[in-house]
């Protein structure tokens, strides 16, 4: 089953349910689902840029929660950290942080890279490897830590 008819099937129950704060969260992610399909010549995402896809909503929503709440509006906070949770959901479990050490550790044993100067390469083969499973901020700290 793809993301899509997941997500059309969830709409589906959160309306015969009355859930109205997760059908919006869903309603949204549809939406970006169909503008990036309609965006470039693809007309069906891949799962890896369906993760992409996930990953960059789940952050909008943090880092609009960040905002609302620095600007003491807890009331629309919250809303945005329901959505995100709901949208989270469709993300593979994420890692732990041992987990993500002992990946990025035979990344860069494959790549052979020795410090700093290699960590473009690293993240390139990071991000891909393990798109969906981690955050990219969290990808990019650990390999700063392992290359430094």
């Amino acid at each position: 089953m793809t993301l899509e008819n997941k997500i059309n099937d969830d709409i589906r129950a959160a309306m015969l349910n009355k859930e109205h704060d997760k059908l919006e969260a869903l309603r949204a992610v549809k939406a970006a689902i169909l503008l990036e399909k309609t965006k470039g010549s693809a007309h069906e995402l891949d799962e890896q840029a369906s993760m992409q896809l996930i990953q960059r909503l789940v952050k909008q929503r943090k880092e609009s929660a960040e905002i609302y709440q620095a600007q003491n509006r807890k009331d629309l906070a919250d809303v945005e950290l329901f959505q995100a949770k709901i949208i989270a959901s469709y993300l593979p479990e994420q890692m732990t942080e041992e987990q993500l050490k002992h990946e990025i550790r035979s990344i860069i044993s494959e790549t052979g890279a020795t410090g700093l100067k290699d960590l473009g390469k690293v993240m390139g083969m990071a991000t891909k490897k393990l798109a969906g499973k981690a955050e990219n901020k969290v990808i990019a700290a650990v390999v700063r830590e392992l290359l430094g």
